[in-house]
């Protein structure tokens, strides 16, 4: 997908990666961008810092998200992209995660996405064209070992692009699922020296990762480039993979 003259959404926009999305998108000559975030102010002045529309709305309400669709699509006419970017993290590995977190990340991780693919997918598919662009996590590949509610939610992500492409492609759907690892946001992680992260990118370089990826309509977007590597491996041999991660933990925890 060429980003020129497309109507996009991005949720989770007034700051962080939907942000710098939103600002590498209108470089390549967009023509709408509605951010979309849970804090009207917030949201309101991330639009008006990069002079396009933005809205209040809260991902984990499908009444929400079905009625920014409708606006975008009254106001613009169709969404071309839409990026369903919003995510935090989740506290506690396993046994200690309360359920509230279990079932606000699901909230957050999964449903929104569904919500999202509800609410534009019947606009795309009669007109034979669009493009999901789904938020996920290097976590949602490998694991993220200091969060069970985090890692698994993300690693649903990444299961519900895949199905979504394989049940909508043949519909003209496109379908990528964007899983970096630490990013210099408010989520970034605060340690780099237990081997969970191979570097911290600025925002506004994965950004530009992922303008290169949707141009080539790929469905991975992997800021990281390492990743692929990692996936491959665990792909290899699944039980050497957890044996790693196990002795991965161990130092994590050892050193903390």
């Amino acid at each position: 997908m060429e980003l020129k003259e497309k109507v996009v959404v991005i949720t989770g926009g007034s700051g962080g990666i939907g942000k710098a999305m939103a600002k590498a998108f209108l470089e390549q000559g967009a023509q709408a961008i509605v951010l979309a975030d849970l804090s009207a102010d917030a949201v309101a002045q991330a639009a008006q810092q990069l002079g396009c529309d933005g809205r209040a709305c809260n991902v984990t309400d499908e009444a929400q998200i079905q009625e920014l669709v409708t606006y975008v699509e009254t106001k613009y006419g169709r969404v071309d992209l839409f990026c369903s970017n919003a995510g935090a993290g989740g506290e506690g590995v396993f046994l200690d995660a309360a359920n509230e977190v279990w079932e606000n990340q699901w909230a957050l991780h999964v449903m929104a996405h569904v919500y999202a693919a509800r609410a534009v997918l019947p606009g795309m598919i009669e007109r034979g064209a669009g493009y999901l662009l789904n938020t996920a996590s290097a976590a949602g590949l490998l694991a993220a070992l200091g969060s069970g509610p985090y890692t698994v939610t993300k690693a649903a992500a990444v299961k519900l692009a895949e199905f979504i492409s394989i049940t909508h492609g043949d519909d003209g759907i496109k379908v990528s699922v964007l899983c970096p690892q630490g990013v210099n946001t408010a989520m970034a992680p605060r340690r780099l020296g237990d081997g969970q992260t191979d570097g911290i990118i600025e925002a506004d370089e994965l950004a530009q990762t992922v303008v290169e990826t949707l141009r080539e309509e790929r469905f991975y977007v992997l800021p990281h480039p390492e990743v692929e590597e990692y996936v491959r491996r665990k792909g290899d041999n699944v039980d050497r993979w957890l044996h790693g991660m196990r002795r991965l933990r161990a130092r994590s925890v050892g050193g903390e």
